[in-house]
């Protein structure tokens, strides 16, 4: 297949990538070309300004894709630039689980209703992240239900390359005995390994699915539990103070991620307990 992604250089984006070409899909990828990737000539590469009208436009005039992958779109106005300006089959929009409100055990797909929620066309910069990508969805269901898209929504994607530095945050503020402000220390959540993040969104272009589709590691964990591991490896003890930096993952309610609807489509996602505690002894050795 023809695949356009918009992104794909960095994170879980890389791994996707490698997958498709692995699969012998004729991949483009479309960014500003700030950033160096390494996919040599298995890949075309075209020059686009995502937050451009106009740049968008220019970049895909006259081209058609079998699917695009929209991994870098976050409010209402960047859905509405890729479909003024793209012509596909089918278009993935990297969503998120930010869109419930709020997240909680056992979190489905239809727990965000996109069709009847008040929407507007907004920027990047219009409201908080998971506002954005609300109403970027909205935008989906409610402007564009008859395009066949797909928006398939993650919580927080953990690996030895993200680059966010998020888990990290409460390895290496135990091993050195900075304060931290942690709100929701008790509080289980959802994760899925960053490797598996991109194969699923690779696994997706040739699956008849539309609407949402969650993805996430069978599990949750939470941050007590991490701290607690990472005291019984170090020796050391976490220093929890009202006025310590605020911890990446405050604010997160106890949830979990229901993933029947990507099981039925016949992806398996990992148990979440079976490489997290692999990856906090990675950030343990690299920071020793």
């Amino acid at each position: 297949m023809d695949i356009l992604v918009l992104g794909g250089t960095r994170f879980f984006g890389i791994p996707m990538v490698n997958e498709l070409i692995s699969k012998g899909h004729d991949i483009t990828i479309a960014t500003r070309q700030n950033a160096r990737d390494d996919f040599g000539n298995k890949v075309k590469r075209i020059k686009v300004e995502r937050t451009d009208a106009e740049s968008m436009k220019r970049a895909f005039d006259g081209k058609y894709y079998d699917v695009v992958i929209d991994k870098i779109a976050y409010c209402s106005y960047d859905i509405k630039y890729a479909m003024d300006a793209l012509a596909f089959g089918k278009y993935i929009y990297m969503s998120t689980t930010s869109v419930y409100d709020p997240k909680h055990f056992d979190t489905k797909e239809s727990d965000f209703d996109g069709i009847h929620r008040t929407w507007k066309w907004c920027g990047r910069f219009d409201a908080p992240y998971e506002e954005i990508k609300r109403q970027a969805e909205c935008a989906l269901w409610q402007e564009y239900g008859d395009k066949n898209w797909l928006a398939v929504r993650y919580p927080f994607a953990a690996g030895r390359d993200d680059y966010t530095q998020r888990l990290r945050f409460y390895v290496e503020h135990v091993m050195k005995e900075m304060p931290m402000y942690i709100d929701n220390i008790n509080d289980p959540m959802g994760f899925i390994r960053s490797d598996e993040a991109g194969a699923f969104l690779a696994y997706l272009v040739d699956r008849e699915a539309t609407g949402a589709v969650n993805g996430s590691a069978s599990g949750t964990i939470s941050m007590r539990e991490v701290l607690a591991y990472v005291e019984g490896k170090t020796g050391k003890k976490a220093v929890l103070a009202d006025d310590g930096e605020a911890a990446p993952y405050n604010g997160e309610p106890a949830y979990s991620i229901n993933t029947e609807k990507a099981e039925r489509l016949g992806f398996c996602f990992s148990q979440l307990r079976d490489w997290i505690f692999e990856l906090i002894d990675h950030y343990i050795d690299d920071i020793r």
